[in-house]
């Protein structure tokens, strides 16, 4: 049977239509899809469509409302004429306000006919022409009237997406991105809904799991191999590797019991003390210490349980709040190199570009190549962005990250920063530094000195086009982020009066 079986291996770059190859095979030869499959693809559907609409963006939405114009001062009979009512469908849909977290994936409504029918009158006045309207003059006055309230919303809708303050954050994966916005959120946006926060309940146990998974399967691969502190926790260690690394786990209270007794052992602690010659996300330790708290019936995650807890960002999310009656929007992105291919479509016409960095991953590699110091990666990607000639006119404030992870290595004293940067051993900080009182000499030089390896790539231009502002930012604390973000608001408006030439 397997010598007779041809098996064919589909491969191609991204988007070249490798799975739709074979979803036509199943429906030549597979008895197509069920009635449950057709019904679990609506999601998909939908989230196609809120994608294709956000990456559209305000830009292209005004392009058609021009070409709307010109098709809607035809002559009411002329069939070309019934393109304008797909072009204003569509325009309805690219205006529509979305507040999408990575928090709320799934939740971007998808408009009805009814809905176009009631938010916008006038549409079907242009789309089907007006009942009983006669020829000559008032026909005429009748366009004129349509067209005039074209104008009108055009230049409402200008005037609003002018004062607007577009914000991009980027980075590499980790760094921070998504905590910065869930931060936006706590601060300008009411939090987070009690249904918000039990739906993230799975996210935090995922992250539980990952952990004692991830700590407990390096233990052997590590060179040399740590072993148990207590030879009876074995067991436990092949129910975590064996049973909850299935895909369907349900989290039954033994798993819990399991984990608390392993993340006592010393063994597993010192496997986490060296965790930087693994992948482990940063949030492990913060969430193992709280087994005993999230395992409970009643649980409902804190707002630092929701700062904390990683979940991997893919696509394009946009937040919207209001600070002293200044819109904000902010764009989320990926920040694994696969994701990076889809920045490019939101940096038409932002204001500014917020560049988050994880200070603490100078002892780190990438999870997509080994290879790759973190920091490192970081740098080259500030580089590339800094030097891209669509971004020259954009300044940058630069978010240096993850000070408290930053803090606790350097002092540990396990991984100095000279090993991975040679350069640090003959860094000086410099004497117009103004470190926090509560840094240590060491800390406020290795802070300093990881800003001024990203100011160097910065001032390297000199063409005075754009400028860079970094901050040192802990994005898991509030208070810090308030307070840096309070700091960048007039940053931000003198980058948005410069975008439109009012400075």
């Amino acid at each position: 049977l397997y010598r007779a079986t041809h098996r064919l291996l589909l491969l191609g770059a991204g988007e070249s239509g490798k799975s739709t190859i074979v979803k036509q095979m199943r429906i030549l030869h597979v008895n197509g899809f069920s009635d449950k499959e057709r019904r679990e693809k609506i999601e998909d559907i939908k989230k196609n469509i809120r994608d294709a609409i956000l990456l559209a963006g305000d830009g292209v939405a005004a392009a058609l409302l021009r070409l709307g114009i010109v098709l809607a001062v035809l002559a009411p009979g002329d069939p070309r004429q019934i393109r304008m009512s797909y072009l204003l469908v569509f325009l309805q849909l690219a205006k529509l306000k979305h507040n999408v977290s990575q928090n709320d994936e799934s939740a971007a409504a998808t408009p009805s006919p009814a809905s176009c029918r009631k938010t916008s009158r006038y549409t079907h006045l242009i789309c089907l022409g007006s009942p009983g309207a006669k020829s000559g003059e008032d026909d005429a006055k009748s366009q004129k009237r349509r067209s005039d309230a074209i104008t009108r919303q055009l230049q409402k809708d200008e005037q609003l997406y002018r004062a607007t303050h577009r914000l991009l954050l980027l980075g590499a994966g980790e760094s921070g991105k998504s905590t910065i916005v869930k931060q936006m959120r706590i601060l300008h946006v009411n939090g987070f809904s009690d249904k918000e926060r039990r739906e993230k309940i799975e996210d935090i146990k995922k992250n539980i799991r990952d952990a004692i998974l991830t700590i407990t399967g390096a233990m052997s691969t590590l060179t040399p191999p740590i072993p148990l502190e207590k030879p009876e926790n074995k067991a436990r260690v092949d129910y975590i590797q064996d049973v909850a690394s299935q895909p369907d786990f349900d989290y039954p209270a033994e798993f819990y019991e399991h984990t608390e007794e392993l993340w006592k052992d010393q063994g597993v602690q010192r496997t986490y003390d060296r965790s930087n010659e693994y992948q482990l996300i940063d949030c492990a330790k913060y969430f193992l210490d709280q087994v005993h708290m999230i395992k409970r019936p009643d649980y409902t995650p804190t707002e630092q349980d929701i700062l904390r807890c990683r979940v991997l960002t893919s696509g394009i999310f946009e937040t919207q709040f209001v600070v002293d009656k200044v819109n904000f929007h902010m764009f989320d992105v990926g920040g694994q190199r696969d994701e990076r291919r889809k920045w490019i479509q939101c940096f038409n016409d932002v204001t500014a570009i917020i560049f988050v960095t994880a200070c603490s991953s100078y002892n780190m590699v990438l999870r997509e190549d080994p290879t790759q110091n973190r920091l490192r990666e970081s740098l080259d990607l500030f580089k590339s962005i800094w030097n891209n000639r669509w971004l020259r006119t954009i300044s940058v404030i630069l978010f240096l990250n993850k000070q408290d992870l930053l803090a606790e290595k350097v002092m540990a004293g396990k991984s100095r920063l000279e090993d991975y940067f040679a350069e640090f051993a003959r860094y000086q900080t410099p004497p117009d530094a103004l470190p926090d009182t509560r840094d240590q000499p060491e800390v406020a030089r290795a802070k300093y000195f990881i800003r001024d390896e990203f100011l160097r790539i910065s001032t390297a231009s000199g063409d005075g086009k754009h400028y860079c502002y970094p901050h040192f930012t802990c994005a898991v604390d509030t208070e810090n982020i308030k307070r840096v973000f309070n700091d960048c608001r007039d940053i931000i408006q003198r980058m948005h009066l410069r975008q439109y030439e009012l400075l």
